[in-house]
């Protein structure tokens, strides 16, 4: 889909920009890992790596202004209910644009036509999310996370990030019910 937006920067001044949100293809590894290395070196974001993009690429939207990538996020699929909004990334040139929002947008779109129940992120920034119809959740509520991912996560004994969960239809998977319990594992905990 081609998007053209009314954008204005923080000082207030309008851009008109030509956005396209697609799906990710093999070509958009690169600027994609890029950007989401970037915030990983700031300790913001799990870094990735070209093999694990290599595999998830279908997981991913981007969004291009003028050929740039300026944002991206995944939508990964953890139960045939539900699936978790990751990776989302901004360019930091381009933050309180409204890409974040957009890219989100897509992603929950992409799990509506999937049929989910509800997506789930882990964030730093509850706060968007929360203008996003997003609710904080109990991190121990969700789905299996990937124990992959967890496990290789510098914070993984004192993780901090905040568990956002919104649901998609009337009767969203807010509160799993016993028969799905072999799906949940416990998280870890913030450590206060």
């Amino acid at each position: 889909m081609t998007m053209e937006l009314e954008m204005e920067t923080e000082a207030g001044e309008e851009i008109c920009s030509n956005l396209v949100v697609r799906k990710a293809r093999i070509s958009d590894i690169h600027p994609i890992l890029s950007l989401i290395n970037g915030y990983a070196a700031k300790g913001i974001m799990l870094a990735r790596t070209e093999f694990e993009m290599s595999e998830n690429i279908r997981d991913f939207t981007v969004a291009y202004t003028d050929g740039e990538l300026v944002g991206c996020g995944a939508l990964h699929f953890y139960t045939p209910m539900t699936a978790e909004v990751r990776s989302l990334a901004v360019d930091p040139r381009m933050k309180k644009l409204g890409i974040g929002r957009i890219v989100v947008e897509a992603l929950e779109q992409e799990a509506r036509e999937n049929e989910l129940h509800a997506v789930f992120a882990f964030t730093y920034v509850p706060g968007f999310f929360s203008h996003m119809g997003f609710i904080e959740v109990d991190r121990g509520s969700l789905p299996l996370k990937a124990w992959k991912d967890c496990l290789r996560c510098p914070k993984f004994q004192c993780c901090d990030e905040i568990a956002v969960l919104k649901a998609l239809c009337d009767d969203p998977v807010l509160d799993i019910p016993a028969r799905f319990t072999n799906l949940l594992v416990e998280l870890p905990q913030v450590r206060r």
